[in-house]
């Protein structure tokens, strides 16, 4: 009987580790060029690190059709940062 009991135990334990692991994150596969960006269309940014859940390195953009844009990270990248500037005055 006790055996059952750690049997069911360990089961439980392991399906909830195999759900936690689960947990779904929304990442940039690619990322393009700043240049093809309106910064009047835009309503929101955030910043995507590699190794934090994602492989690459962006910054997300969001338009006001609700749609992310992916582009280069804004490290060494000015035109990047002058667009998160303005996103940052403009809230």
């Amino acid at each position: 009987m006790a055996s059952k009991v750690a049997a069911l135990l360990l089961l439980g334990l392991i399906c909830f580790e195999f759900a936690a692991a689960q947990i779904a994150v929304d990442c940039c596969l690619r990322v393009e060029s700043e240049k093809r960006l309106n910064r009047r269309n835009l309503v929101s940014y955030t910043i995507q690190k590699a190794g934090m859940g994602c492989d690459i390195s962006a910054t997300v953009f969001v338009n006001r059709k609700n749609m992310k844009l992916c582009v280069v990270p804004p490290e060494g990248n000015p035109g990047v940062q002058k667009i998160i500037d303005f996103l940052n005055k403009r809230t």
